[in-house]
């Protein structure tokens, strides 16, 4: 199992008072779950940007609460910035040990596609994430998608291609299409794509096709 540790520090902070501990560098955060009950915290923007970058989210978290209360949790929700795509906020889930979770973990595409080295294909991801279910000991950080098995442009990968480990569940249909390559366009179609269509305002409801300056003094003269 991936573990991983983290600092955490409780927050008595609420509201538009946050946005303080924002500016220090802080994010806001809770930690509940199943018969455990809720509590706001602080974490370190740089520390939560460590692990999601050598960890990712599919990961079991040591989270020691003020240095001391060591719980074991995933991140179950991120909230970012639209714009910034600074962390606002984040949930942990504490988790049992000896009960089997339900979560999502990232898929990792690996190999390299010969319908696409060799025919210029472009490759198709159905999905970046697959829920599984597992004791938490048992949780992969990620599943890798070997693509090198997509040779031609019927090929594709599924579920039932990846490989699981024993202990982990897959909650998706195993017929599933996680990946496929799409022949490229040909000259016909971007030539179609370059074509420009220009509508007639006179075909849509409600719009009155306004005649010419000369045609209107013609008829004021008759």
């Amino acid at each position: 199992m991936k573990k991983t540790k983290l600092e955490a520090k409780s927050r008595v902070e609420r509201g538009r008072k946050i946005s303080k501990g924002r500016k220090q560098g802080l994010v806001p955060a809770v930690i509940y779950g199943h018969g455990v009950k809720s509590e706001s915290l602080w974490v370190n923007d740089l520390d939560l940007q460590r692990l999601m970058r050598f960890s990712g989210e599919s990961v079991i978290i040591d989270l020691a609460i003020d240095g001391k209360d060591d719980r074991n949790v995933l991140i179950h929700e991120i909230q970012r910035d639209r714009v910034s795509n600074k962390f606002l906020h984040v949930d942990f889930f504490q988790v049992k040990m000896n009960e089997k979770i339900e979560t999502e973990v990232e898929l990792v595409f690996v190999g390299e596609s010969a319908a696409v080295k060799e025919q210029s294909g472009v490759l198709v991801k159905n999905m970046d994430k697959v829920l599984v279910k597992c004791l938490p000991a048992d949780l992969p950080s990620h599943i890798d998608v070997d693509v090198s098995m997509i040779k031609t442009f019927e090929d594709h990968v599924a579920v039932k291609n990846l490989k699981i480990p024993t202990k982990v569940e897959i909650e998706i249909d195993p017929e599933t299409v996680i990946a496929s390559v799409t022949p490229p366009r040909t000259e016909e179609e971007l030539s179609k794509l370059e074509e420009k269509v220009e509508a007639d305002v006179t075909k849509v409801e409600g719009v009155v096709k306004e005649e010419a300056p000369a045609e209107e003094a013609k008829k004021e003269s008759k």
